[in-house]
């Protein structure tokens, strides 16, 4: 598996972000996006996750399905942004059990892993048993950010997108979060995040975006 980025822009309104992007990160492997704030970390991940299209360049995954049709990036990423994507009102069970429904099982993940976590054992893993039936919106700010964790955990994608994941967390969630981040990359899953915070992970490569002003900058 291999998540190839190549020459990507980006424009934010008229101006444009970042340009010339290239990278390519394969299973096991890592990279951390730093840079001030509005420096296009956040964009960036939005561009590989397929929300939003760059002005140039183009995202490949490499893997084909069994029937040899290709596998289009967006389809091997979870992505967790700023939002933890989870309805207050809902209980979270409710919630894991729509999104373990919704992405279901990937082709090519080995069976092991392919169905995912149970909604209860995902809970567990963010350190929050025994309170899958409590509304989400009831949940703590910290809460809140483990459950929208656990949400990666219930149904497998190779590839994590992860924007400022530690994000309400205190020490002892960072703990627990860079275990799982970890165990995903043993796996042989692919971690791609913005972050200000060190994510404790060894060998991990890292992109320094600068935004609009690395671009004036290299005009001169």
């Amino acid at each position: 598996m291999r998540l190839i980025a190549e020459n990507l822009s980006a424009r934010r309104g008229e101006d444009l972000l970042f340009r010339e992007i290239s990278f390519s990160l394969g299973s096991g492997e890592s990279m951390i996006l730093t840079g001030r704030n509005g420096s296009g970390k956040s964009t960036l991940l939005r561009v590989v996750a397929g929300f939003l299209r760059p002005d140039t360049g183009t995202m490949r995954w490499n893997a084909p399905r069994a029937d040899g049709e290709t596998i289009r990036p967006a389809e091997a990423c979870h992505y967790l942004g700023h939002r933890n994507a989870m309805k207050a009102e809902l209980s979270v069970f409710e919630n894991l059990s729509f999104w373990k429904s919704f992405f279901g099982t990937f082709e090519g993940a080995s069976p092991d892993i392919a169905a995912g976590m149970s909604v209860e054992d995902a809970a567990d893993a963010v350190g929050l048993s025994g309170i899958a039936h409590l509304p989400f919106g009831y949940l703590s700010a910290g809460q809140q950010r483990r459950m929208a964790f656990a949400k990666l955990l219930v149904s497998w994608r190779p590839v994590w997108i992860l924007d400022e994941p530690t994000a309400a967390l205190d020490v002892s969630a960072e703990a627990v979060f860079t275990g799982l981040i970890k165990q995903h990359l043993s796996d042989g899953g692919i971690l791609l995040a913005a972050t200000h915070q060190p994510l404790g992970l060894e060998n991990a490569r890292e992109l320094k975006m600068a935004g609009f002003s690395g671009i004036m900058e290299s005009r001169w």
